[in-house]
């Protein structure tokens, strides 16, 4: 469900109603009841609520379903606000749909927005929903990818200061989300995916004019390997050219090195439709792609564009070990990934 005070309840609400999402999968709601009945404003029944306890004795699920799993007073939750509180309940949420993921008797993970501040000020250590089920699900590798019909980018790092990029980078890391990201695109598209790598500095290091030989050390031995392992890619790209429309529509998907060299282009192309999705757990995972937008938490305005395409990848990828997939017979774009029904896909 996400942070409680933020936007995630509202469009979850949606998700559980859709004809459409319901059509693809039984969605279940790790969240709080007492806070969907506030957002709701009882107007209506929003649909079967169980306790944890009750859905650990579930042994099928035909319907739609909120888990309360009680984490916080609704009473107390003030819409747009930062609170520890919250930021302490959306974990809940994410540790108990984890657990339930782990467990097989959820089919995959889609995630409302959280507040990285109001989780900080919970106690909890994690920067992020990635770095959090990287952790819970013992992933040995993983990274995040940003996908729509328009662009797809996957980082090397994500959650961490600018000063810190150029120290977490290695040949190794930015290897194995390349190899990650081949993996995630050949399954999609069915054919072998064409990739391309950015740089870290600008003109991507200009032969060591910028920067301090990143692009030598860990791109290009990267690129190498990748390569080696039959993996079409190009690389260091520059990176104040590499989304220029020219270049972008050669590549399937391009790995960045950090958050933002991804996320500004993503954004302001497909902020709306695309998904984010966790890259090497052993569970599906994906997610909007957009924050809580506390301006307008809980005032009617949400849009579950991102919500509805993150189901729709979610219950698409949930077919993966029965070869029902749709990706390669579908016009690719992020409102058309899925035909046939996934068991459950939780909403949290």
């Amino acid at each position: 469900m996400g942070d409680p005070a933020g936007i995630g309840p509202e469009i979850c609400l949606h998700g559980l109603r859709e004809k459409a999402m319901l059509a693809r999968c039984v969605p279940v709601l790790f969240g709080d009841a007492s806070v969907l009945r506030r957002v709701a404003k009882n107007r209506e029944q929003i649909c079967r609520i169980v306790s944890l306890a009750e859905f650990e004795d579930l042994t099928v699920i035909t319907e739609p379903l909120v888990v309360d799993c009680a984490a916080i007073d609704a009473a107390k939750v003030e819409p747009g606000k930062i609170s520890a509180a919250c930021g302490r309940a959306g974990y809940v949420y994410i540790e108990r749909a984890i657990a339930a993921a782990l467990a097989g008797k959820i089919a995959g993970v889609v995630t409302a927005p959280i507040h990285k501040e109001s989780l900080s000020l919970s106690g909890v250590k994690f920067p992020g929903h990635t770095e959090i089920f990287t952790a819970l699900t013992g992933a040995k590798r993983s990274c995040m990818m940003l996908y729509s019909d328009k662009i797809t980018v996957s980082m090397v790092t994500t959650h961490i200061g600018y000063h810190e990029v150029p120290g977490k980078l290695s040949a190794e890391r930015v290897f194995n989300v390349i190899e990650l990201t081949a993996e995630t695109m050949r399954w999609i598209l069915r054919r072998e995916p064409h990739l391309g790598v950015c740089g870290l500095n600008p003109h991507a290091g200009e032969h060591g004019l910028f920067g301090n030989r990143e692009e030598e050390t860990c791109v290009e031995p990267a690129v190498k390997l990748a390569r080696e392992r039959g993996i079409q890619i190009e690389g260091p790209l520059v990176p104040d050219a590499a989304f220029t429309l020219n270049v972008r529509k050669k590549f399937d998907a391009i790995v960045t090195l950090y958050h933002d060299q991804g996320h500004i282009p993503f954004k302001m192309l497909a902020f709306d439709t695309g998904v984010n999705i966790t890259l090497g757990l052993p569970i599906v995972r994906t997610s909007v792609d957009h924050g809580t937008a506390f301006d307008i938490a809980w005032q009617g305005k949400a849009d579950p564009a991102s919500l509805f395409s993150a189901i729709r990848v979610a219950a698409d990828l949930a077919q993966k070990e029965n070869g029902s997939s749709q990706f390669a017979n579908e016009p690719q774009n992020a409102g058309g990934l899925a035909n046939r029904k996934s068991k459950i896909v939780n909403l949290k």
